[in-house]
């Protein structure tokens, strides 16, 4: 945390993550011609901001592209926001409203202390990722070719409040037991390395029309931990920002459950939480 801290501080590499909410996946030359420095200055505040995990290089060619990773704001948001609501709010929004901006491809890189079995079970096991994905109960057989499904709980949604009402806001719509929120095709499963799946939404007529895209799952072994990078791709240009806007929170998520075995209060966990109240 320290070292994204160190690397938000600095004026120039901000513009640089300016620049990538406004354009992801940008080569070191686009991004010399916007800033005024030389390339080797852009060079030296990209290298931090990779340091500090901001910042994810994916090869496409003989190109090598720069993506934005939100997921380690996300984990200062959680850290921090609530402790000291307005000074971190007021820094981050700028970093918000680009994290909603409707982009072709979104990488997302995390580090989990855990073994790369543990973290393939977390991600194919139906209990355990229900406790990070919003309480989605995700089924397959997890073989290459075949199907999977993400549905909701044997629970109804009633139209109420959370029982703590700043935390959760009033919910509007009614969900049917084992309602479809998710669905598509494993296309390559290579535990516990590699899982590469169609996506489609089901959740609404909004995110069901932008049709299918793609999320691939990759865990590296690094010491006594995993990297796990997530790239959804294959997005329509100006997709629906629905599509790809939790993968902070599931990640996040994700790391806590394995890190310290306690489930991570976002606003997609407290949905479901109500749901369980109201059912």
């Amino acid at each position: 945390m320290d070292e994204v801290f160190r690397a938000l501080a600095d004026p120039t590499r901000r513009s640089l993550l300016d620049e990538l909410f406004r354009e992801d996946g940008q080569t070191l030359s686009t991004l010399e011609q916007r800033l005024p420095m030389t390339r080797f200055g852009v060079m030296k505040h990209l290298r931090v901001l990779e340091q500090a995990g901001l910042v994810v290089t994916k090869r496409r060619g003989r190109e090598k592209l720069h993506f934005l990773n939100p997921v380690p704001i996300r984990l200062a948001h959680d850290r921090w926001v609530s402790k000291y609501a307005e000074p971190w709010a007021a820094m981050l929004s700028g970093l918000k409203r680009g994290l909603e901006e409707a982009v072709m491809e979104k990488v997302f890189e995390i580090y989990i202390k855990t073994t790369p079995e543990r973290l393939w079970k977390a991600i194919t096991d139906p209990e355990m990722r229900r406790k990070y994905n919003f309480g989605l109960i995700v089924t397959s057989d997890w073989t290459t070719g075949s199907h999977y499904e993400g549905c909701t709980p044997n629970i109804t949604v009633r139209e109420g409040k959370h029982p703590d009402a700043e935390k959760a806001p009033k919910m509007q719509s009614t969900w049917a037991s084992n309602t479809p929120i998710l669905e598509g095709e494993n296309v390559l499963v290579d535990p516990p390395r590699r899982l590469v799946q169609t996506f489609r939404a089901l959740w609404s007529d909004a995110a069901r029309a932008e049709g299918t895209s793609r999320v691939t799952w990759e865990i590296e072994p690094v010491g006594d931990s995993c990297r796990l990078l997530v790239t959804h791709d294959q997005l329509r240009e100006d997709a629906n920002a629905e599509l790809y806007g939790g993968w902070m929170m599931i990640l996040s998520g994700l790391k806590t459950l394995l890190e310290t075995g306690e489930l991570l209060t976002t606003p997609g966990s407290l949905r479901w939480a109500a749901a369980q109240t109201a059912a």
